[in-house]
Order: C-alpha cells, then sequence, then structure tokens
C-alpha cells in the first residue's frame, strides 16, 4: 500500500504499476473513504484487502477517524468486527451530502 496524499487516495501496486486504489476525501478530523477499486486483471488475489487494512491503519497512525461510505470498506469493517470500531464513524446524511457536494 503506498499513500498519494495529494491525490487522497492510496494505492497497491504489483511489480511497481498500480493496479488498484481506495480513495477519500478528509472532512476534518474524519477521513471518509468513498471509492476503492482494483483493476479486474488483478481481482481475486486479496489486493483490496490488503489496501484497505494499509489505508486504515495509515487512517489509524495520522489520528483521523474512519467514514466508510466505499461498500467495500464498509463490508472489509464488518468481517473485521472490532478493529477499527474506536476510530470508525457512521455514515450519516450529513456526510453524504458534504460528499456529494465536494464530488461535483
Amino acid at each position: 500500500m503506498v499513500p498519494v496524499p495529494g491525490r487522497s487516495r492510496y494505492e497497491i501496486h504489483v511489480g511497481g504499476v498500480p493496479v488498484g486504489r481506495t480513495v477519500y476525501l478528509d472532512r476534518g478530523g474524519q477521513r471518509v473513504f468513498h471509492h476503492t477499486r482494483i483493476e479486474d486483471a488483478f481481482g481475486g488475489r486479496g489486493l483490496a484487502g490488503r489496501l484497505v487494512q494499509g489505508a486504515l491503519e495509515d487512517t489509524r497512525a495520522s489520528g483521523m477517524r474512519i467514514v466508510p461510505v466505499c461498500p467495500y470498506v464498509g463490508k472489509y469493517l464488518e468481517k473485521h468486527g472490532g478493529t477499527y470500531g474506536d476510530i470508525t464513524d457512521p455514515v450519516t446524511p450529513d456526510v453524504l451530502d458534504w460528499l456529494d457536494r465536494r464530488l461535483a
């Protein structure tokens, strides 16, 4: 996992080539994850899980909180129980409205 803060994303590389990303926007002390994508040719290898785990660990280390708008990030959090429960905030209508405005 490689953080790319200037582009508000984390990438995962295979052979030095980026093959996936999870994208976020920071909102105060929250890191709002809104999209995760692995290139089709690299699917089924567990790369998305490794990518998201690294991104969440980096988010924890930075003192930020997680808001899992991205369905994959949400499922990852459900699957891994309380590992990140102490730093996860719910997806609220306010967050979704804010995200819509930022992405427009």
